[in-house]
């Protein structure tokens, strides 16, 4: 092989290696070469007096992509256009009105929503009364959510779905406890099963919490070093949030104002920031408007997504109202529905509502609950 060929391999080697790595090449008397990953130096060598950087960009959100995804969960019925006269063949191009979608900040990068549905299996692993969690075998539950994945994945095969293990940190009680607060804490030792069955399925966890007479400040930094992990989120269950009645839980419903729900959301937006983490999801319980307030300034942020969930039970037309009522007449940016598997089928009912039909509503639930 001769000289020139050599000298043409190497160029072209060298040519190759700037091209993968986005290296500047900087003048003959630079000192200085600064390799940068999303703007944090990774190598350096001394090639000059002057810096060099190679700088890799950070990804980014794709907002059209976004916006179109909202739009398609929007679900929005088809606009009529106004009919041509004789005299105008000009058509009316309609305005699209309502408060779908929600106009909200666009998430950073790593948000599991709009782009997913997440398909979650409810409960605590102490109670069979609480949720399917509890209620049966390990791997007899984890069947059935792959189960209700797959039957997501078959009525809409253009949303991927994300199975997640919803678990009930905190729970409400009926007696006060030591300190009279009426909520039970589980045990980390709890919290780490709800991770191991999450990764057996590859997904999620959702850390519910029932503050009963406590409040979110104290109760939910106790789950602080699992709320810093990517794949763990947090779910606020108004229902048994009773520090504005200061009754016991069970006798009334609860309630929480945006400014709970609003620290809440800070408070993991603080953690994704210092973390370096994809956004959170924060779901919230909702059946009755009183159980959640003042909606409007409920404040979704890039770091966390807000998902308002409908957790009525009964027959489907029931169910279909209260989410129309409590959750799209009062938007605040993406919504669940939750399903019963025993109290979906009292009487009068006989069936539970089906994914096709969950996928007619308007907007489609990006968040689906089993209990």
């Amino acid at each position: 092989m001769s000289k020139k060929e050599i000298t043409l391999i190497l160029v072209g080697v060298v040519a190759v290696f700037c091209a993968l790595f986005g290296v500047v090449y900087a003048a003959s008397n630079s000192r200085m070469f600064v390799l940068t990953y999303n703007s944090a130096v990774v190598g350096t060598k001394d090639v000059g007096t002057k810096i060099v950087q190679a700088v890799i960009p950070p990804p980014t959100l794709d907002k059209k992509a976004y916006d179109a995804k909202m739009m398609q969960l929007a679900n929005l019925p088809v606009p009529k256009v106004a009919s041509t006269t004789a005299t105008s063949t000009a058509t009316t191009t309609p305005k699209l009105t309502g408060p779908w979608p929600v106009k909200a900040a666009y998430p950073n990068v790593g948000a599991i929503l709009p782009f997913n549905r997440i398909i979650a299996y409810y409960g605590n692993f102490y109670s069979k009364g609480m949720g399917v969690l509890g209620q049966y075998p390990e791997e007899e539950m984890l069947a059935k959510l792959r189960a209700e994945v797959k039957n997501w994945e078959e009525a809409d095969p253009t949303t991927p779905v994300v199975p997640a293990i919803d678990y009930i940190v905190i729970t409400a009680q009926g007696s006060p406890g030591k300190d009279g607060k009426y909520r039970l804490r589980m045990p980390d030792s709890q919290v780490d099963i709800a991770l191991e069955l999450a990764k057996k399925v590859n997904g999620i966890v959702i850390l519910e919490v029932q503050v009963g007479l406590s409040d979110l400040q104290t109760e939910v930094p106790i789950y602080e070093s699992y709320l810093k992990m990517p794949n763990v989120h947090l779910a606020l269950d108004p229902e048994f949030a009773m520090q504005t009645s200061g009754v016991k839980p069970g006798r009334v419903i609860g309630t929480l104002d945006a400014k709970d729900i609003n620290w809440a959301a800070n408070y993991l937006a603080k953690l994704v920031q210092e973390n370096n983490l994809p956004p959170k999801i924060l779901l919230i319980h909702r059946f009755t408007e009183d159980m959640v307030t003042n909606y409007k300034q409920i404040t979704p942020l890039p770091e966390v997504q807000m998902v308002m969930d409908m957790d009525g039970w009964g027959f489907g037309a029931k169910k279909i109202n209260t989410y129309e009522r409590v959750v799209v007449e009062e938007p605040v940016q993406f919504t669940g529905f939750k399903l019963f598997y025993k109290n979906d089928l009292l009487a009068p009912s006989t069936r539970m509502l089906t994914p096709a039909e969950l996928l007619e509503l308007s907007p489609q639930p990006s968040f689906i609950q089993y209990q």
